[in-house]
């Protein structure tokens, strides 16, 4: 830790290029109030630049997001981007000349607090240092933003949002030209472009100069949804939806109208995007408690499904009425939530339906059905380290997805997960169903007889001192279990190292044998790249031969299920 005169020197010194008022003010009164320990975490370091971009408490200083980070860090991709592009064509092949002659970079936003701030900042920035900033209109989805990137012909691209996080959070991700987010040694690289920036006022910043674009973009994107559907498919889902006070409900709609679909029947009290999500703990679908207002409209549309976006529409959660099914974790007695493992395998067999063709992919911690599922198609099929920023890198690429909402339907427009164009697909395979007299859980029922009942849970610890993290995962290198649930552990994997086909992570996987009842199981503990979670994914599959055989493998699954959280967790001394 700094001395005190150093620590109120190096604050006064950040005070004095601070650019916003607000962030000024607040960091003033902390010295004023000689607030000696606040001050030290907030100046214990930088927040760090990795490769899901930035995150965290928006607040003064250099651990937090505010201008002067954004500022910096913006400074810093584009000093990565000069020399990265550095005598390349860009604009069709040819050098854009003058003082554009970095090309162009596209910038997006979602509704938080200092959103489009830290947008246009990041605008006059790239304009400063001689690319051709382009802002998205208004704040909108994320997956426009992945999408303009590459219709537009951009080098590069910046999402502002923080997700599903918290309303205090905010982030900034980065995108290369190819439409993917950046993965390592880009992340590395930028970051170290980020500490080379000297005093934010020797960093050009003009206040004009860069282009605000206007609804051709999403016009495009809106167009481009139709890709994902077959021409002459049934469209008659009725759908209630939240975008849970975020940016997705105009592009939504605009998209299920375009499509023909009947309107949805949108949440009121979370219409509206809201920075400070005031009828939500945390604004995630996944979370307990975040539905409750959906499920409470649907009671009164009577929908065939519920369908949720995240606050920046990346992400699509969807609810069944309830059945016989276990009771997930956000279930209620007339609605069930489906796990995101469970839309991939229903998304996955439509598209096998739809005769698509190319890769399916999806992560190690997502459920290993779509393999089965692949394999039974003759599809070539890849499993990637968490996040789209490897998935949509995986060649050939033609369907993705993994456990925590996220799907991508349509890479060539979107190479990144999608949730407008997930719910558009989700939509069509219930009216498909619909027309059938069947539902979305009935096609998961025949999924399971056809390849083994894979069912997936998760054992999910927030944590106020991140250091518990690196305890956990120490002890469990140190000495992994033998046996969980009383099933073998048959192999042990440090992730740290890597595999033939995996980079490294910072992650534990275990094989598990099966039993007479069970066929095999899997766990995967690594911490969360966004949030101050440790997370274990659990796997059990369950072999059904029939139809009648359903139940007793469910419970039988959810009883190993829970005795792998039970003995993990001690096991990690959480």
């Amino acid at each position: 830790m700094a001395t005190e005169p150093a620590l109120i020197a190096q604050a006064r010194t950040w005070l004095a290029e601070d650019p916003d008022p607000e962030t000024r003010d607040e960091l003033h009164t902390l010295l004023q109030a000689n607030a000696l320990d606040e001050l030290a975490e907030r100046f214990s370091g930088m927040l760090q630049f990795g490769t899901a971009g930035l995150r965290g408490e928006l607040g003064a200083g250099p651990m937090r997001m505010n201008r002067a980070v954004v500022i910096r860090t913006a400074a810093g991709l584009a000093a990565y981007l000069r020399k990265r592009h550095a005598g390349e064509r860009h604009a069709g092949g040819r050098h854009t000349g003058g003082r554009h002659a970095g090309g162009l970079v596209v910038i997006g936003y979602d509704a938080r607090y200092k959103s489009a701030d830290f947008a246009r900042d990041t605008a006059a920035v790239m304009t400063g240092a001689g690319f051709r900033a382009a802002l998205l209109p208004r704040p909108l989805p994320t997956p426009v933003l992945a999408f303009a990137i590459r219709h537009l012909g951009a080098v590069a691209g910046v999402e502002v949002t923080a997700s599903h996080n918290p309303p205090r959070d905010n982030g900034y991700k980065v995108y290369l030209g190819d439409g993917s987010q950046i993965v390592p040694p880009a992340d590395a690289e930028i970051a170290a472009e980020i500490a080379a920036v000297g005093s934010l006022n020797d960093v050009p910043r003009p206040d004009t100069g860069w282009q605000t674009l206007d609804d051709d973009v999403l016009d495009a994107y809106l167009a481009r949804t139709d890709a994902v559907l077959t021409p002459g498919s049934p469209r008659n889902a009725r759908v209630v939806y939240t975008p849970l006070h975020g940016v997705g409900r105009e592009t939504l709609t605009a998209a299920f109208a375009r499509a023909g679909f009947p309107a949805p029947t949108v949440v009121p009290e979370q219409a509206e995007p809201d920075p400070a999500f005031p009828t939500v703990a945390f604004p995630n679908p996944e979370e307990p408690g975040a539905m409750d207002l959906a499920f409470a409209t649907a009671r009164e549309a009577g929908p065939d499904i519920i369908i949720a976006n995240d606050p920046d529409a990346d992400r699509c959660a969807v609810a069944v009425p309830a059945t016989t099914h276990p009771a997930a974790p956000t279930d209620t007695a007339d609605w069930r939530m489906l796990r995101g493992d469970e839309v991939g395998a229903l998304l996955a067999t439509h598209l096998v339906h739809k005769r698509a063709r190319g890769a399916f992919a999806t992560t190690i911690v997502s459920s290993s059905v779509l393999s089965r599922i692949a394999d039974d198609a003759g599809l070539p099929y890849a499993e990637t380290l968490t996040g789209f920023k490897w998935l949509a890198r995986v060649d050939g690429l033609r369907y993705a997805f993994e456990e925590a909402l996220g799907y991508c339907v349509d890479p060539e427009g979107v190479r990144d997960k999608d949730g407008i164009t997930a719910a558009l697909l989700v939509a069509e395979l219930a009216s498909e169903l619909k027309e059938q007299g069947r539902t979305l859980a009935d096609l998961l029922d025949d999924i399971a007889v056809a390849h083994g009942l894979h069912a997936t849970d998760q054992l999910s610890v927030r944590v106020t001192d991140l250091a518990l993290i690196g305890t956990a995962m120490k002890r469990l290198r140190a000495q992994p279990p033998a046996e969980l649930a009383g099933l073998a552990v048959t192999s042990a994997e440090d992730l740290s190292r890597g595999t033939e086909t995996l980079p490294p992570t910072d992650g534990l996987r275990y094989q598990l044998a099966g039993n007479g009842e069970v066929r095999a199981a899997r766990v995967v503990v690594r911490p969360s790249g966004t949030e101050p979670k440790l997370k274990c994914y659990l796997e059990v599959v369950v072999d059904v031969p029939a139809a009648d055989a359903l139940a007793p493998a469910r419970t039988t699954a959810e009883t190993v299920l829970s005795a792998l959280k039970k003995d993990l967790s001690a096991a990690a001394g959480i």
